[in-house]
């Protein structure tokens, strides 16, 4: 016998010796937990920024303008958006458009300044924004590669806890979760940004 089969083997034998379990596992999460609306959106803000995300707050009429002007002052001229993004939010920017597709190779994005998207559901307790591939959230990719996000969430897909958000989330859709930039620490405990993500984060919360 090789090595795999010994452990297979051994993986079997304690399959069969353990003990039926016929009842199912006591799950009590804490849910159904609320706060005010400004509390809510007070402790979401909290954590972005604690996580070196910028926060930007505005009214539904002024998405449009917001997101211009981050990509202005960032000059950022080539931005890609899902197919399924509301055009209004991008509407009056001047530099490149592009919208994705799966038919775009993932290396293809990393040509992109930025992305903007919109979310499925925010956790304000972790400061965790759910992306689940909906129409104007686009494929993983898209919110991976380039090194901006400008990621648009709305009041009202706030909720307080992680089970909380969960319940809104669809198992079977590919769920990406965001708690600010992509960074990480080495070995000497420095951080260092944008390795697995964007390594900017800006978070439109619109009224």
């Amino acid at each position: 016998m090789n090595s795999r089969e010994v452990v297979l083997g051994r993986i079997r034998d304690a399959i069969t010796l353990a003990p039926a379990r016929d009842a199912e596992i006591p799950r009590h999460y804490r849910t159904g937990r609320t706060l005010p609306d400004a509390e809510r959106i007070e402790l979401l803000v909290d954590r972005l920024v604690d996580y070196k995300a910028h926060v930007y707050q505005c009214s539904t009429t002024d998405i449009a303008e917001t997101i211009n002007g981050i990509l202005i002052a960032n000059d950022l001229k080539t931005v890609g958006i899902p197919v399924g993004l509301d055009r209004s939010w991008v509407a009056g920017f001047s530099g490149e458009l592009v919208v994705d597709s799966s038919e775009v190779p993932a290396p293809e994005l990393e040509r992109l300044d930025a992305v903007v998207t919109g979310s499925r559901v925010s956790c304000a307790e972790t400061g965790t924004i759910f992306l689940d591939a909906g129409p104007d959230q686009g494929r993983r990719a898209l919110t991976l590669v380039p090194d901006t996000h400008i990621c648009v969430v709305h009041r009202a897909s706030v909720e307080v806890g992680v089970p909380e958000a969960m319940a809104k989330l669809t198992p079977e859709r590919p769920t990406t979760m965001i708690s600010g930039p992509s960074a990480t620490s080495d070995i000497e405990l420095e951080r260092v940004e944008g390795v697995h993500g964007p390594r900017n984060l800006h978070v439109v919360i619109v009224d």
